[in-house]
């Protein structure tokens, strides 16, 4: 199993437009800092599956030499992360699509021209995708109904996706992602910069979740301009950036 972090960036990426702060500047200069919004690939032997096609969709898959996907897991309809499936027009169509019911039917209308192929997902049942295990636990990403994160498993080895969320995810779903050999967590701002985005964790938090279910090994995603310039900031926090892999 391998996994790419395709995208680290929040809504708007980084730089953000007209932004000239120092963050946004390493970014423009090629610095890590440079995020494109949210996307992770799954690979295995036997294919590749998104978790969320973000906006950028097109220059990921031409970053890293993709012509052809298994699968797609939405975690929710917010359009940073499903507005890119549209850049598989004369691509690849009939893809094979996978999410929560309310998530399917929002995002289903407006890619429909594609005719993907829809499997609607029940929280905490495993199913199976290119020779992994996938499953879908609830979180809480107001004012969204049912967004969900990602467990994937292959043997022993187990990576979870937190997915946009607060803290406060349902006890049933901590309770199924414990002891993660990865853990890829939502951290939107750190915890010093003056104010919190409610729907999302801050750094503190996803520390504090990584600690709770005991993540044997953390990585931050979904990051906005507010953290230092990447190289600076990931002396104190573990962030993650784009094009970055795990192998198991």
């Amino acid at each position: 199993m391998k996994i790419t972090l395709l995208g680290t960036g929040d809504a708007p990426g980084t730089p953000i437009i007209g932004c000239d702060c120092r963050t946004c500047m390493d970014a423009r200069n090629g610095g890590k800092s440079n995020r494109t919004r949210f996307s992770v690939l799954v690979e295995s032997d036997e294919g590749r599956v998104l978790i969320d096609t973000s906006p950028d969709m097109r220059q990921q898959m031409l970053n890293k030499g993709i012509r052809h996907i298994d699968g797609v897991i939405w975690t929710h309809g917010h359009y940073d992360h499903y507005t890119g499936f549209g850049e598989f027009h004369r691509v690849q169509s009939h893809v094979d699509v996978y999410g929560v019911t309310e998530t399917l039917d929002y995002i289903l209308d407006y890619v429909s021209f594609l005719k993907p192929r829809r499997h609607d997902i029940r929280l905490c049942e495993p199913f199976e995708l290119i020779g992994l295990t996938f499953t879908l636990f609830e979180v809480n990403h107001p004012p969204v109904k049912k967004a969900i994160g990602v467990m994937i498993c292959e043997g022993e080895k187990k990576v979870i996706i937190s997915g946009d969320t607060d803290n406060n995810i349902p006890e049933s779903s901590l309770e199924l992602i414990m002891e993660p050999d990865l853990f890829i967590v939502d951290a939107i701002i750190p915890d010093d910069v003056g104010f919190h985005v409610k729907k999302h964790m801050d750094a503190k938090e996803a520390l504090e979740m990584a600690e709770n279910i005991r993540a044997k090994e953390v990585v931050m995603t979904h990051l906005s301009h507010y953290f230092k310039p990447h190289d600076e900031a990931s002396e104190t926090y573990p962030l993650g950036y784009d094009g970055m892999e795990f192998t198991f």
